[in-house]
């Protein structure tokens, strides 16, 4: 075991993981939104709006994270039509489409989870809050959205953390994340055990993180 590799590794890999919680962060951060929206069109009464709903569910949690990455990354890039237009500017670049694709996944998982916690909100709320003579769409805003994001923070933590790890994927597309780096080390070092070793310990890190955050929060907000 080569314990000074490990040592230098650790600043290098530690950059790197910048790059790692910039992509969770902005995957999260739309996939959130995603989410929310296609929760809001599954719940809908209307077939079409809730079958459109149900179909993007189905695709991104029926086919690999990578088989998507490499389609947007590698597939949107041999058609004409999309290289001679405006979106051209955003899908050329490997960050933007690792996002695009993190997003995506991300905010069918997500749509999903907030779609069962609106489904376990008790009738009577939302009657409550009718009955005082509050509309619609503020029952939706104050009292809907708040406790359907209460009641899924488990499962939501769980996400977070898949999306953390399926981050490494980035790598695949020539990004420099915390995976990238580590790679890139090894090819110049062929000491692959010593430097997964480091990198899978701060991926380990993160998560104990994000884990223990979200129990505080569950506590804070369940009590």
């Amino acid at each position: 075991m080569d314990l000074e590799l490990m040592i230098n590794s650790f600043p290098k890999l530690l950059n790197a993981t910048v790059v790692t919680l910039k992509l969770l962060s902005l995957s999260l951060f739309f996939g959130l939104f995603i989410g929310l929206l296609f929760a809001v069109m599954r719940m809908s009464k209307n077939l079409i709006i809730n079958k459109f709903a149900y179909g993007y569910s189905y695709l991104f949690r029926g086919t690999p994270l990578l088989v998507q990455i490499f389609i947007i990354y590698f597939g949107f890039g041999q058609i004409e039509l999309i290289r001679e237009s405006f979106l051209w500017v955003i899908l050329k670049e490997p960050y933007w489409c690792a996002i695009i694709a993190f997003a995506l996944n991300t905010g069918a998982y997500t749509s999903e989870i907030l779609r069962s916690a609106f489904q376990t909100i008790k009738k009577g709320y939302i009657e409550a809050g009718k009955s005082l003579g509050i509309s619609s769409k503020i029952i939706f805003y104050k009292i809907q959205i708040p406790i359907a994001i209460r009641q899924s923070l488990p499962a939501y933590g769980n996400e977070i953390i898949l999306m953390l790890k399926g981050t490494s994927l980035a790598s695949t597309v020539t990004l420099m994340d915390l995976t990238g780096v580590a790679k890139y080390i090894i090819s110049t070092t062929f000491k692959p055990i010593e430097v997964f070793i480091v990198a899978g310990s701060i991926y380990l890190f993160m998560t104990f993180i994000i884990h223990n955050l979200i129990k505080f929060l569950e506590r804070k907000y369940n009590y």
